[in-house]
């Protein structure tokens, strides 16, 4: 059954701004992922590439080009759709892995999936 999993403050993401990071298991692997806000919009995704599976922030919680209109990879410079994660240029292999997440109360929740989980301790 699918649960909805408090992550941050609805204040805390700020269009084209910095992510906030959290941990999940996907598919059995513990990964990073982020949330971000776009054209007021917050979204979440795995902090994994397309291309190669490598985690794409150029520094730490930055995922957004200097135009602030684009998720980019620091490794490969693939550039990825903020609202739909689907890859625009570069070098990658279909779009970034969607994470759902709702807005409620002043607070951004993530849900989680058959192959999505949160971490353990």
């Amino acid at each position: 059954m699918p649960q909805i999993i408090p992550l941050c403050n609805a204040k805390d993401l700020v269009n084209s701004g910095v992510a906030v990071p959290f941990d999940v298991v996907y598919g059995g692997q513990t990964c990073s992922a982020f949330a971000v806000r776009f054209k007021g919009i917050a979204v979440a995704y795995l902090n994994r590439c397309a291309h190669v599976a490598m985690e794409m922030d150029y520094q730490p919680n930055r995922f957004f080009d200097t135009t602030g209109q684009w998720l980019m990879c620091a490794t490969h410079g693939a550039t990825y759709a903020p609202l739909t994660g689907a890859c625009q240029i570069g070098p990658c292999r279909g779009g970034l892995i969607k994470i759902d997440i709702s807005e409620s109360d002043g607070v951004v929740h993530w849900h989680t999936a058959y192959n999505l989980k949160p971490l353990e301790f």
